[in-house]
């Protein structure tokens, strides 16, 4: 299979680095490899090469900012969407908590003012393991976790999120996924933000694989913190924001220098907060021919897997409820991992889930949360599309996954 076309449709996973990011980047890059300063200085010193700095810097912020309709000083850098989920659900409810006296980290030996209701936290089952895995960090310090279940096309409804509110005595803070990285399925988050809200809870979104593939609008969605990745959308990897509403409560969860307003400290990484306004931007401007030609492709490649006999079609992406770069399908009777492998023998690079965690033989979570049995679950691969796959891509991948299960 030497010969095979190399056919990428692990979008979802990682995008390769964008034309837009690479040229922005390269000054930056070329300089450093130089030994020269200029525009790689610390962008907290008080020279001249730091002063260059911080203006390259905030003005990427600008940028970054400007494609969500949020504030530039609303817009925290981060090493990536894993750091940004961590700090929001701990930062935000350490904050919350904090404003009124408590200390988490104590469980139900507070010190302090103490809550006449356990507080919570609302996540949904489908979220990424860095929301999840945040929360289990919460839940171990004395907070009380409860979660919002999909329906059975892996959508979280308002009528679900409602359900868990009236439940819960004192919501702190509910975080549910703008778009889901395993089957596509979007969440009205607006609508979401709004009945957290009524409760009294703030709100925090997942965009990770929204950001690029649709319109987002802290100001229309009312959201009051939003993960934000760099490489999913052609921009360097270890770079990603989260943004935090204006007098949100937060407190940060990496101390040092004082950087991003005393939010996240670290020397700030200027040539990758480059790229990734060069990529926010870019996106920001083809987002709506990019997803067109992303819906059309994902169209023709559900077509085309809906004809092989083995294939499962347990879910419609063509539905106005999933994004546009998203397919995922089941194969009952063979395993994911086999045909994942046997995919990549043929050139084509395709996932099983969530690429942080798509070695495991565990069937997925969001799958399970959905109410898929184990071994239909186990059968689950990913097809993810970008702005330049190709029909021929899409074809060749149908073909080798019907020359497989034949």
């Amino acid at each position: 299979m030497a010969d095979a076309p190399f056919v990428y449709l692990d979008w979802a996973a990682t995008a390769p680095l964008s034309l837009e990011a690479a040229r922005a980047m390269a000054p930056y890059l070329e300089a450093g490899m130089a030994g020269l300063v200029q525009g790689n200085g610390n962008a907290n010193a008080l020279h001249t090469a730091g002063r260059d700095a911080f203006k390259t810097l905030e003005a990427a912020r600008r940028d970054i900012a400007r494609t969500i309709d949020a504030r530039p000083s609303e817009i925290i850098l981060t090493s990536g969407a894993t750091e940004a989920d961590n700090a929001a659900l701990i930062g935000i409810v350490e904050g919350v908590l904090a404003k009124r006296g408590v200390n988490i980290g104590y469980g139900s030996h507070a010190k302090g003012k103490t809550f006449e209701a356990a507080p919570s936290v609302i996540v949904s089952a489908i979220e990424h393991d860095a929301v999840l895995e945040a929360a289990e960090v919460l839940r171990r310090r004395g907070i009380e976790v409860l979660f919002v279940r999909p329906d059975k096309q892996g959508i979280v409804t308002p009528e679900a999120l409602a359900h868990v509110l009236d439940a819960a005595t004192n919501p702190l803070l509910v975080s549910i996924m703008a778009l889901n990285n395993e089957t596509g399925a979007l969440a009205d988050i607006a609508q979401l933000a709004e009945l957290a809200h009524r409760s009294g809870a703030l709100f925090h979104s997942d965009a990770t694989q929204a950001f690029g593939k649709m319109p987002l609008s802290v100001k229309r969605t009312g959201v009051d913190a939003l993960s934000l990745s760099s490489h999913k959308i052609g921009g360097p990897k270890g770079v990603g924001a989260l943004f935090l509403k204006t007098r949100t409560p937060f407190d940060a969860q990496i101390v040092g220098g004082g950087q991003e307003a005393n939010l996240r400290s670290g020397t700030q990484n200027i040539a990758g907060v480059v790229g990734f306004a060069a990529a926010a931007q870019a996106s920001h401007e083809q987002l709506e021919a990019a997803s067109a030609h992303m819906r059309a492709l994902r169209d023709r490649l559900f077509a085309g897997l809906s004809e092989l006999s083995v294939v499962e079609a347990f879910i419609d992406p063509r539905s106005p409820d999933y994004g546009p770069h998203i397919v995922t399908v089941l194969c009952p009777g063979f395993e994911s991992e086999t045909l994942i492998l046997q995919l990549d023998r043929r050139g084509v690079c395709v996932s099983g889930g969530s690429a942080c965690s798509s070695s495991d033989l565990e069937p997925s979570h969001v799958l399970s949360a959905m109410g898929i049995e184990r071994d239909r679950a186990l059968g689950m691969v990913r097809f993810s599309l970008g702005p330049t796959t190709t029909e021929k891509d899409i074809d060749h991948a149908v073909g080798m996954l019907r020359e497989i299960v034949k």
